[in-house]
């Protein structure tokens, strides 16, 4: 007993400087954003309490609910895209060969590099006059697809979808690498016994037991892709006439280009809020996911 409390309280002193310091930059500025979200404020000066309108003007703005549809278009091509794309890899790249590590490191490489530099890079790529893109249309004789893909409000969330997807593969691809290296052995040589081989395996041995890891990219993905910025504001700055606006630029720009701050507040915690949501539908959805049987 005296033992299972000493661990205990190891684990509690071991813990806690991590936990204060995410209380302290994480969770009170959330809690605090809410609370400036009832203010009219321009960031300096006295601000004026005004309560609930500040969120009232979000939900009638128009341009909020443009972003958030943009937004779900990020979210919709990450968790498609990432996921089942860094998946995929995990399992073509399991091994530990010489070979396979050089594509692991080439693979993560572009999370590595600064978001803003992959926002200038793929700008460059989709510039309508010497972009690759357009340069490799009009070398195979597809010149009719050349298009400003920046520009174009019916392909230009597409087009952003696209660095954001090729960014972040990087991390999923090393953490269900993991998951996959983590199942068992044993269970591999039951499976060759009874004949299960190939796709019997995957579906009903490997998915199964990395369904919690891929539970948990899922969440990260939803979040990391409503905070998505960096990109986007590099390669279009949310334009041409918002037809690119995200959440996050959508915050960006009525906080520190009008100064509004208590209007951006108030956007910050809506983020916060749609984010909550769509976890909560997430999870739901992959529980009821859970009680039917992964991969039967």
């Amino acid at each position: 007993m005296q033992n299972v409390l000493k661990v205990k309280a190891l684990l509690v002193v071991t813990l806690l400087p991590a936990l204060l310091l995410y209380t302290f930059i994480v969770i009170i500025p959330i809690f605090w954003s809410g609370y400036y979200g009832f203010f009219n404020w321009s960031g300096i000066g006295e601000s004026t309490f005004i309560g609930w309108r500040n969120y009232i003007d979000v939900v009638n703005d128009p341009i909020f609910w443009r972003a958030l549809k943009n937004n779900m278009i990020i979210v919709a091509a990450s968790v498609f895209g990432q996921v089942p794309v860094a998946l995929i890899l995990a399992l073509m790249l399991r091994k530990t060969t010489l070979f396979q590590k050089f594509v692991r490191s080439a693979i993560f490489l572009p999370m590595v590099i600064s978001t803003v530099v992959v926002g200038l890079i793929w700008g460059y790529i989709y510039n309508p006059q010497f972009g690759i893109v357009n340069s490799i249309l009009e070398a195979i004789g597809l010149e009719s697809w050349t298009r400003a893909w920046l520009s174009d409000p019916s392909v230009n969330m597409f087009a952003v979808s696209i660095p954001i997807i090729w960014n972040y593969i990087g991390p999923y691809l090393i953490i269900f690498i993991a998951a996959i290296q983590n199942i068992p052995s044993e269970l591999d040589d039951a499976a060759k016994i009874d004949g299960a081989s190939g796709i019997k395996k995957l579906f009903y041995i490997t998915l199964p037991l990395m369904w919690t890891t891929i539970k948990v990219a899922i969440v990260l993905c939803i979040s990391g892709s409503l905070k998505a910025f960096d990109q986007v504001f590099v390669m279009t700055g949310g334009g041409p006439a918002q037809s690119t606006e995200l959440l996050a630029t959508y915050m960006y720009n009525n906080t520190f280009m009008v100064y509004r701050y208590g209007y951006g507040s108030a956007i910050s915690t809506m983020i916060i809020v749609v984010s909550l949501i769509l976890i909560v539908i997430s999870q739901v959805v992959m529980k009821r996911k859970d009680e039917q049987g992964v991969g039967i």
